[in-house]
Formats: C-alpha cells, structure tokens, sequence
C-alpha cells in the first residue's frame, strides 16, 4: 500500500515539474538590448577629404631604377554630405575626383651587369571621377555617446580618361583609354567624436561586388576593349579610410 502511494506521489510531482517547464518555455523571450541615440535624427553629416602629392628626380637611383629623371604629381578631392532621417540611420552621397601626372624623361633598368633597358620620353596622364551612394547605420557601445560602431552600404558609379605616350618624332606612339567603373560594398567602421560637432572615423572594405570596362586606342588605329568582375569576401587592408566628419 505505501508502494502506491509513493508511486502515486512520485508520478503526480513529475508532472507538475514537466507542466511548468512546458509553460515557462512557452513564454515569450525578448532580449533587453539598449539602444541610444547616437546620431540623433536632423543631423546633418560632411567632411572633405584634399589630397597632394608632388615628386621630382634628378638622376636618381633605386632597386634596379638607375639615372632616373622626371617628375610626378597627384591630386584628389572628395566631399561627402549625408542627413540623418531617423535616429542612428542615415543617407546621403559622396562625389570624388582624382587626377595624376607622370613625366618620365629617361631611366635605366638594369637587371644584371649585362643586362640592362633604357626608358625614355614616357608621358602618362589621367582624371577619374565617382559618385557614391551612401547608407549608414550606427550603433552605440553601451550608453556612451563618444564611441561607436557604424556599417555603410556603398553603391558607387564612376568612370574617366587616361593618356599614355612614349617615344618621339617618327617612334612616337601612345594609347588612349576610356574606363567605367560600378561597385557595391559593405564598409564596417568605427566612430570617435572629438566633440559635439566633429568626430574621427576609420573604416574598412569586407566584402563587395566590382565591374570594370577599359577601352583602349593605340595610335588612333587599333581597338581594345577589356571587361573584369571581382568580388571580394574578406577584410581588404589596402581600403582602410581614415577621416573627420562634421556632425551639425
């Protein structure tokens, strides 16, 4: 009789322990994640990046460049507007134009003591400009206001002109080049505001999707057309940016 009844006992607190299990994983689960406002909507989000660089040699020697001589110079500017329509979400666009100019009179190549080419009258020039689209969504570490994470969709259209030239006189020849350019990515970064109105941002390309069309004329005669499409799935270093934004 006291089998039973501890049978009894036994099999009734099972079930108790198995119908409030049941019932507490029916419940409704929410995660508690606190969001801030980190770039309050209104804002109004631009920076411009200008860069310069100039170079002259005069007989100058480096690796197997011997008696190099020319010049070089290479300039680019890049502003950027977006405005944020919703807290933390934000739209907006970037333009960039760069243009670079080499000069090369004459350099020796020398590969061993009774190897060596010689370059002259080489004359290279070309602009290229872009238009960006542009989408961010930022996010704040904790309740702080001064440091946070960003990711930024880039659709980017573009296209130029390139000119390179060698030789002279009845030697002279030289190649014309048209380019289009189309390019989707995703670029996580990272923001510090400085202050209220200006902050120091890095980012970095992880993955995106890349077409490129060149057309190209060789002494106004012969044709080419070359058409490449990459995508790249991983941590690209050579797209690390570094810049300050104003926020107002």
């Amino acid at each position: 009789m006291k089998f039973h009844i501890r049978a009894t006992l036994a099999l009734a607190a099972l079930i108790i322990f198995f119908t409030g299990f049941e019932a507490a994983a029916q419940q409704e689960f929410r995660r508690k994640l606190e969001q801030v406002s980190f770039v309050p909507k209104g804002a109004w989000i631009g920076g411009v990046s200008v860069s310069y660089s100039q170079s002259d040699q005069n007989n100058y020697s480096f690796l197997i460049f011997e008696h190099l001589n020319g010049d070089t110079y290479s300039f680019k500017v890049s502003p950027t507007v977006m405005f944020c329509f919703k807290d933390n979400l934000a739209a907006g666009g970037r333009f960039s134009y760069n243009r670079q100019r080499t000069r090369l009179n004459a350099a020796d190549i020398v590969l061993a003591s009774d190897t060596e080419y010689n370059i002259d009258n080489l004359y290279s020039i070309s602009h290229n400009y872009l238009g960006t689209l542009l989408f961010r969504n930022y996010i704040s570490l904790g309740r702080s206001t001064r440091f946070g994470l960003f990711n930024e969709v880039q659709v980017q259209l573009g296209g130029g002109q390139s000119k390179l030239c060698s030789g002279s006189g009845e030697d002279l020849t030289g190649t014309y080049q048209t380019n289009f350019q189309f390019n989707v990515g995703l670029a996580p970064g990272l923001a510090v505001f400085l202050n209220n109105d200006s902050a120091l941002e890095v980012n970095v390309g992880v993955l995106g999707f890349d077409y490129r069309h060149n057309h190209m004329v060789t002494d106004q005669i012969y044709h080419a057309n070359m058409h490449t499409q990459s995508a790249n799935f991983k941590i690209n270093l050579f797209s690390i940016t570094f810049g300050v934004m104003f926020y107002i």
